[in-house]
């Protein structure tokens, strides 16, 4: 079976539904947005060295599948949907690196490899968030997809600087010493 089909020759694509639907729609865009943000896990998971982190990203990967696909299902239920349990989940993963971090000021990010990696799936995460957020303007989303998509960068956030403070590397952000005098 060749994944080329031709069908998208004409800017449109299908949903789980089988509806099709331009390719700009805001529906594809969002899952397209966290599509992107899967391959940045990707490539971060082969930066860092600690096993539970890579888990972490792993258990992600796996969850935004689902993510994408309850996106990619308007018009009936989604067999697999994101729960309140994993919500919850993610938030106490969060809240147990910010209590290890233990946060003092702003950060300058990417001060290693790794967490510089993360930074870019925070950003996307960021991005992936106002374009659910977007869709859900127009069309129904669920709650709770929407609460976990929101703590995706809240997570990306924390675990970049717990890698970067196990590696002794956290920078904060100085204040300047003089602004510009034009």
């Amino acid at each position: 079976m060749s994944i080329t089909t031709k069908g998208g020759d004409k800017g449109q694509t299908s949903l789980y539904s089988g509806e099709r639907v331009l390719k700009s729609d805001l529906r594809v865009d969002a899952y397209g947005t966290l599509d992107e943000l899967d391959a940045f896990i990707g490539e971060a998971k082969h930066h860092v060295d600690d096993e539970e982190v890579r888990t972490l990203l792993i258990d992600t990967q796996n969850r935004l599948y689902r993510v994408m696909g309850q996106l990619a299902t308007p018009s009936m239920e989604y067999p697999m949907p994101v729960c309140e349990s994993e919500v919850e989940e993610i938030t106490a993963t969060i809240r147990h690196l910010e209590d290890y971090v233990n946060l003092k000021g702003f950060v300058i990010p990417g001060s290693c490899l790794a967490s510089a990696r993360l930074d870019i799936c925070r950003t996307v995460a960021r991005r992936a968030e106002r374009r659910v957020i977007a869709l859900s303007q127009v069309a129904d989303v669920p709650e709770t997809l929407m609460k976990y998509v929101n703590r995706l960068s809240d997570f990306f956030y924390i675990l970049a600087r717990y890698i970067e403070v196990k590696q002794g590397v956290l920078t904060y952000k100085t204040k300047p010493e003089h602004g510009c005098t034009d």
